[in-house]
């Protein structure tokens, strides 16, 4: 059993994943060779048990790390603005927030009246329509909606940071 927090915990699935690429191109290299007609041999070093055994090794070690890191976020609370989340919870939280924060930063760029041209080609004639495109909301409150997300994202993305680099949880690795 090792301690490791939910940072270190994802920078050695990224190390494993890059080891595990290593193996793979290792043995699809040298798995199989040519050699031409009246030519001798040059035959690779390889060893498919140990290439083998190293991978499945490799993946036994990503699936523990992942488990606990997966029991880590989802039985661990975090407080954020006065509300308790697990942080699994918080992390689905954010790509909810993101979402919402990109539609009312595009509803916040809008002006109250915009001209909205259209052209049409009939069979024998070119027409246009010009019609005039209205808000129907309060500008001012989407503005503070907007302000409101992005305070909390901010305040979501510190509290993540902390429990990432210092709350620790066990693997047996």
């Amino acid at each position: 059993m090792i301690k490791m927090t939910s940072a270190y915990a994802n920078k050695l699935i990224k190390k494993l994943k890059e080891d595990k690429v290593y193996w793979r191109e290792l043995e699809n290299a040298r798995h199989k060779y040519i050699v031409g007609q009246g030519e001798e041999a040059i035959i690779p070093e390889y060893d498919f048990l140990e290439v083998h055994r190293t991978i499945a090794e490799i993946d036994d070690k990503i699936i523990k790390i992942k488990h606990a890191l997966n029991v880590s976020n989802s039985t661990n609370t975090v407080e954020v603005e006065g509300e308790k989340y697990t942080i699994d919870m918080l992390l689905v939280k954010m790509a909810q927030m993101t979402e919402r924060k990109a539609v009312l930063g595009a509803m916040r760029k809008l002006t109250p009246k915009t001209r909205v041209t259209e052209s049409g080609y009939g069979r024998y004639s070119k027409t246009y329509t010009s019609d005039i495109q209205c808000i129907n909301f309060d500008m001012e409150v989407v503005k503070a909606e907007y302000d409101n997300i992005e305070t909390f994202m901010n305040a979501l993305l510190l509290t993540l940071d902390k429990y990432n680099q210092t709350v620790e949880f066990e693997v047996d690795i």
